[in-house]
């Protein structure tokens, strides 16, 4: 019987209402497999950029300091810069450091461009105000341990000794990054640089890069063989693991849609099992009245298929919010839903129905007409 004959449609229609119970395991079956893949497919499309954004917050990814012998000076600092893919840049920020006096004690100054260290060092947790404005020459930042031991607050003035030159700055924070800047007076660059007399001169650069694709390490190898006069490297502990932790999550993903999709397929299964068992006399039936075993094979396809397809469709309502779900749970903002979400979502539904359906078609199709009717 042809798919366009009314009495094939009719045959399915009055299959899935008679047995809707059963028809609604399979629906639920395949509406949880689809909800899954378009959740986890919708992340997985967004998951670079998502992750991406969430990994800077270890700073900056890419080191550039000068090679044993040589110095790093800023006209070849803006240089290495202008070098970089524009897309890729996001923030950048040379540095110098030298021993200073101040009135106290001898410490360890520390020259930034502060307007990029939010950028470049957003661990940092600040007591006070972040400096952002380059040319301050008036204001200063303290490290957390070097504030204790001064007993310094914001608000409080320090002033830098050196000969008869003095220079009061105010301390607008008081940094805390876990690291050896808590030890650090922090300044503005160029300031930095005219009081250790290293005017032009950098002590290293860093750079905080776009890896969503991993370019990190390429863009460090192309950029060492430009400027042979810098060291030029990736910052292992950042940019590694943003490659790392990104592979790990998309491949836990990939195996709870692979898992889920093999339940899915076992309960559709089970489920067009059952459903042959109880439809023996009538697949028995119609094959005594002349249907043919690709007749049989269309009518069984063609209802698990439109349970399928119904199931999809919902399940891409139901993936939809689960995304956005997870979006704000995990990375506080929205899953962007793209097109490619829709056929793989519909695609997979359908291709786990069909392969649930092989056993049971198999079995629809070796029914002996005759021992059948007959009881046997």
């Amino acid at each position: 019987m042809a798919a366009s004959h009314p009495l094939f449609w009719r045959l399915v229609s009055r299959a899935l209402w008679t047995r809707r119970s059963r028809m609604l395991v399979m629906f639920l079956a395949l509406w949880v497999g689809a909800v899954i893949i378009c959740a986890l497919g919708a992340i997985y499309l967004d998951i670079d950029a998502k992750m991406s954004r969430e990994l800077r917050t270890f700073g900056a990814n890419l080191y550039v300091g000068p090679q044993a012998g040589r110095v790093l000076d800023e006209p070849s600092w803006q240089a290495l810069d202008q070098a970089l893919p524009p897309a890729s840049r996001l923030a950048a920020g040379g540095f110098v450091y030298g021993m200073a006096r101040l009135q106290q004690e001898s410490v360890m100054l520390m020259g930034a461009n502060l307007e990029s260290m939010a950028d470049l060092a957003p661990y940092w947790q600040i007591q006070g105000e972040r400096l952002a404005v380059s040319f301050d020459e008036r204001h200063a930042m303290l490290g957390k341990k070097l504030a204790q031991r001064l007993e310094l607050k914001p608000g409080d003035t320090v002033t830098l000794v050196k000969g008869s030159q003095r220079q009061d700055l105010v301390i607008k924070g008081i940094v805390e990054s876990g690291d050896s800047t808590d030890y650090y007076l922090i300044v503005n660059l160029a300031l930095a640089q005219r009081w250790l007399d290293s005017p032009h001169r950098l002590s290293h650069g860093l750079l905080s890069l776009d890896n969503q694709q991993g370019q990190v390490e390429s863009i460090a190898a192309r950029l060492q063989q430009q400027f042979p006069a810098l060291e030029v490297r990736p910052i292992r502990k950042v940019s590694a693991n943003e490659g790392a932790v990104l592979f790990k999550i998309q491949g836990l993903m990939g195996l709870i849609c692979v898992v889920i999709l093999l339940l899915s397929t076992l309960c559709v299964n089970t489920t067009l099992m059952a459903l042959i068992g109880e439809r023996a006399r009538e697949f028995a039936l119609q094959k005594a009245l002349g249907a043919s075993r690709q007749a049989i094979l269309r009518q069984i396809l063609a209802e698990t298929l439109l349970v399928a397809a119904v199931a999809a469709l919902a399940g891409l309502l139901g993936g939809a919010l689960l995304a956005q779900l997870l979006g704000q749970t995990v990375f506080s903002s929205s899953i962007g839903l793209r097109w490619p979400v829709l056929p793989l979502t519909l695609g997979i539904s359908l291709l786990v129905a069909a392969l649930a359906t092989v056993m049971p078609v198999r079995r629809a199709l070796a029914l002996e007409p005759a021992r059948v009717l007959k009881g046997e």
